[in-house]
């Protein structure tokens, strides 16, 4: 049995605000520790279940945060920035289920941290369904006939899996108190949930269905103001929608709207205030 994870860093054990997952700042380091830590549980879990390779993907921001020298030595480890399908990146049909670890809400949500890729995004939509980072991943997934097997995270990036893929296992970590606080589980607590819960997610994996994307599907990211829309419509094919911040490509299926996704929103952190 093959296993991917996908490890974001807002989801993370203890961790409320930005000082935890901006590696200029003091709490930093202390939080890649405990995001390796919380990997390696998710890892002796599944392998204990019969797994025999796992995949992790680093998948927050420049996505080198995972320290691999502490991390489980049977596990394998994509790191480092300029992926061409960034948080999924290395995920193809040969794997048999997928959990994303560190998860958070999407944008506009209740949630500790909560955003889509970057805070320049207010939306992303798939043919009209909003949708955040874990919909768009969990739907690359499904592209490959992948299931979402469990999501850990906050208890609002729980609800928002729940809501995406109908009997999916979740691990909530931490509840949010506001956008930037959180009650959480001691790192250990944590990580006997987490051991778990992937164990339930593994012995029910038969009973999860890959969430499938829709054929050629139309991407709309609404970002927050119209300079960020103006950079993104630079990619060809995309097109603004009058008097709206959203920028509209229409693929030829979800890998290439992933790609457009990526490409657009970095265009879009191009945007000065004035």
């Amino acid at each position: 049995m093959k296993l991917y994870l996908s490890v974001d860093m807002e989801g993370i054990t203890g961790l409320p605000d930005y000082t935890y997952v901006d590696s200029s700042k003091h709490n930093y380091e202390r939080a890649r520790k405990i995001m390796t830590e919380e990997t390696n549980y998710v890892i002796e879990s599944a392998f204990q279940q019969g797994c025999t390779e796992i995949v992790v993907n680093d998948s927050h921001s420049k996505m080198n945060n995972l320290l691999i020298e502490a991390l489980h030595p049977e596990a394998y480890l994509i790191t480092g920035e300029v992926k061409p399908y960034s948080m999924m990146q290395g995920l193809d049909d040969s794997f048999d289920g997928a959990m994303f670890i560190g998860y958070h809400a999407r944008a506009g949500q209740f949630g500790v941290m909560s955003h889509a890729m970057i805070h320049a995004v207010r939306n992303f939509f798939i043919n009209d369904h909003v949708i955040g980072e874990m919909g768009l991943n969990a739907y690359l997934a499904g592209y490959y006939n992948v299931p979402l097997l469990m999501v850990a995270g906050d208890d609002q990036a729980a609800k928002e899996a729940e809501e995406l893929v109908k009997g999916i296992t979740t691990a909530a970590v931490k509840t949010s108190i506001s956008r930037s606080s959180v009650k959480s589980l001691s790192p250990k607590k944590a990580g006997e949930l987490l051991t778990k819960q992937v164990e339930t997610a593994l012995q029910n994996r038969q009973k999860i269905q890959p969430l499938v994307p829709p054929d050629r599907p139309v991407l709309r990211i609404e970002f927050t103001n119209y300079g960020q829309a103006e950079w993104a419509n630079l990619m060809p094919g995309t097109e603004i929608e009058p008097g709206t911040t959203i920028v509209r490509y229409e693929a030829k299926d979800i890998k290439e709207a992933y790609q457009a996704m990526l490409v657009m929103t970095e265009l879009a952190m191009n945007t000065t205030f004035s």
